[in-house]
């Protein structure tokens, strides 16, 4: 009988370890909250620190529809000939426009009415803004500002909720990006000439 062995090897990736980021994060908040008047010039901090990052992402938002007119231009100057992709280029975001559709107006209004018995055309009226800004950035965090507002002024939900699921959703929760990069990979591979069944279909997916 031949036994196999296996040596480990300790590799070190390059990169940031985000979960490892976010558990110490919420581990560290829980703390300070539970210590109370201990940490409050910790705490006093924390949010101030939070008021000038969101002033700052403010201000970047206001002059990002400039850059992103100017990285658009730059890539279609850079295209041999429009026509070659209008078609195909034309599919692919109707593709993803109509499963963000979907995901956004459908499923998720659906699964909280269900949840919470919101009135969910009630709820979407007070993110529109929100939802506004998140397609013209095609960000999460840039958005965030917009969120909190949207969701404690407009749609009334406690910001000690807001505070903490907002920050884990726009990093974690990322719906919209993983529907993105699926048909992005079929697309690629139609661009190609790669034929791709169903079994590969779900595979990319």
């Amino acid at each position: 009988m031949i036994k196999t062995i296996y040596n480990p090897i300790v590799v070190k990736r390059d990169g940031i370890n985000v979960l490892g980021l976010l558990l110490f994060c919420i581990i560290f908040g829980v703390i300070i909250s539970r210590l109370k008047e201990k940490t409050l010039i910790l705490k006093n901090f924390f949010e101030a620190l939070l008021e000038v990052v969101m002033q700052l992402v403010r201000i970047a938002m206001l002059y990002s529809p400039i850059g992103i007119f100017f990285l658009i231009v730059a890539k279609m100057l850079e295209m041999r000939s429009l026509n070659d992709f209008a078609g195909s280029l034309g599919l692919y975001m109707a593709t993803v426009l109509a499963g963000l559709f979907i995901h956004g107006f459908i499923i998720l209004p659906l699964l909280l009415f269900i949840v919470t018995r919101i009135n969910s055309l009630k709820y979407l009226r007070g993110m529109s803004q929100a939802l506004v800004t998140a397609f013209g950035t095609a960000s999460s965090s840039a958005t965030l500002p917009v969120t909190y507002r949207c969701v404690e002024e407009k749609n009334h939900i406690d910001t000690r909720v807001s505070r903490f699921v907002l920050p884990v959703g726009a990093t974690v929760n990322m719906d919209g990006t993983a529907l993105y990069e699926a048909v992005a990979a079929i697309y690629i591979a139609q661009l190609n000439g790669i034929h791709l069944n169903a079994v590969k279909i779900i595979v990319t997916r």
